[in-house]
């Protein structure tokens, strides 16, 4: 979408602009200097037909030659609660399913959730999807009419293509519910398999088990949680030793299973009442998600779009409780076969809670002002683009190094702006010139 084809803006963003916007018309179009980052970029930009899934992508064609032989592509969000970022990623998502041959979709959800969402899109069972998003995701950010219809559509998408099956993947830790299907992932296993085993391992998880509820295990005192964590550590470290000769696939996911109640254990393990505590459990976190979309990843053999906040796909952080971010760990990992996409707004809405509420309300963010990165992007004359930071013309990736204020939005408002540096967070950036809130489940 071109400058020229841009709404009217509401009186109300017309004022927040400033007077400023509304002078020197001459100015705002005189020939850029060639150091112009706006000018670097324009030539790297390729615009964007629409963020709505459905359609034709051609658009999106060089997208997946920036994307290349990736095997992760993690795709962030600026905010956790934007309507074009949840659709914009259905539409990526489509276009690497057809084009590119992904197949697996992975989210920092509990892995528990991801376990009944893949088994929903599979139809392998028959919630009703509104009534399994609200339940999964009631506390989180996406329980939302966005997060239905993607779920919808990869159903729709396996009933038709029964040879070739998308699938969901929860990345993250067992919270707030650590959920009966992974401790019975492990003991179903062992007592099909190694039966000998089986009562050592339901003993060491039955503390951990009537502890399920995610705020009544974080009620308990943190020695007795140290205690859990080294239970959970011993389980797992029990049912590897017992590894088939040659491995099976069945040992594989009671493995991963064990392996996730031991995460989660350990993070909830960590003095979250002191600094050190909070910067070791989120490095643990993004450590875990890495270690687990990995995990996937290789297991299944499938490619898998990571949908994640722009923070955990990026490269770098910049926020000091946060000491690695998911992206770095993934790149240590995979190298070049996992590609960053972020993302990047100039105005619009979001929902998002406050720091003393945790009820979901639409929040409206206006022009971003000098000085921010988001006021250079959208300088450029498409409304919707996307540029690669990697190949970008030399001024644009000296200006994209540059940490410089950036909006940067998780479930509470007000957060930030934050110093980040585009080129060295991300291999993809997209810029949107005006989002909307997205739609919360009534």
């Amino acid at each position: 979408m071109s400058r020229t084809t841009r709404r009217r803006l509401p009186p109300l963003l017309l004022a927040a602009v400033g007077t400023g916007a509304l002078i020197a018309p001459q100015a705002a179009h005189a020939a850029p200097r060639p150091a112009d980052p706006v000018a670097a970029i324009e030539r790297a930009a390729h615009p964007l037909r629409s963020t709505d899934p459905g359609g034709s992508t051609r658009d999106l064609r060089p997208l997946g030659d920036m994307v290349g032989d990736a095997t992760v592509v993690g795709l962030g969000e600026a905010t956790h609660g934007t309507h074009e970022f949840f659709t914009m990623k259905e539409r990526v998502f489509r276009h690497l399913v057809e084009e590119k041959g992904f197949t697996s979709f992975a989210q920092e959800v509990s892995w528990t959730t991801g376990l009944r969402f893949d088994a929903y899109v599979r139809g392998e069972r028959d919630d009703d999807v509104r009534a399994l998003v609200h339940r999964e995701l009631a506390k989180t950010p996406w329980d939302t009419e966005e997060y239905v219809h993607l779920l919808t559509w990869m159903r729709a998408y396996n009933d038709e293509h029964p040879g070739r099956q998308l699938r969901f993947v929860g990345d993250d830790l067992n919270y707030p519910e650590l959920g009966a299907e992974v401790f019975d992932g492990v003991l179903d296993y062992a007592g099909a398999h190694e039966p000998g085993l089986r009562p050592e391992l339901a003993r060491l998880y039955a503390p951990m088990r009537r502890l399920a509820d995610g705020d009544a295990y974080m009620a308990r005192p943190l020695a007795e949680r140290e205690k859990l964590a080294e239970r959970a550590r011993r389980a797992c470290e029990l049912l590897a030793d017992r590894r088939p000769k040659g491995g099976s696939e069945a040992f594989a996911w009671a493995l991963q299973h064990a392996t996730s109640l031991a995460q989660t254990a350990d993070i909830l393990a960590y003095d979250l009442g002191s600094p050190e505590g909070q910067r070791a459990a989120m490095l643990h976190r993004d450590r875990v998600m890495a270690h687990n979309t990995a995990w996937w990843q290789r297991r299944t053999g499938t490619k898998v779009l990571l949908s994640a906040h722009n923070a955990h796909v990026a490269y770098v952080s910049y926020d000091a409780r946060y000491p690695k971010m998911q992206g770095a760990f993934l790149r240590d990992r995979l190298g070049e076969r996992y590609v960053s996409v972020g993302f990047t707004f100039d105005r619009g809405g979001l929902m998002a809670q406050s720091a003393d509420s945790e009820v979901w309300k639409p929040r409206s963010l206006a022009p971003a002002t000098p000085g921010m990165n988001e006021y250079t992007l959208d300088k450029v004359r498409h409304d919707d683009y996307f540029l690669d930071t990697r190949t970008a013309p030399a001024a644009a990736r000296k200006w994209l190094a540059e940490a410089r204020p950036t909006r940067s939005i998780g479930t509470a408002y007000p957060d930030g702006p934050w110093k980040i540096p585009l080129g060295r967070s991300h291999d993809v950036l997209i810029h949107l010139h005006e989002v909307t809130a997205a739609h919360r489940q009534r």
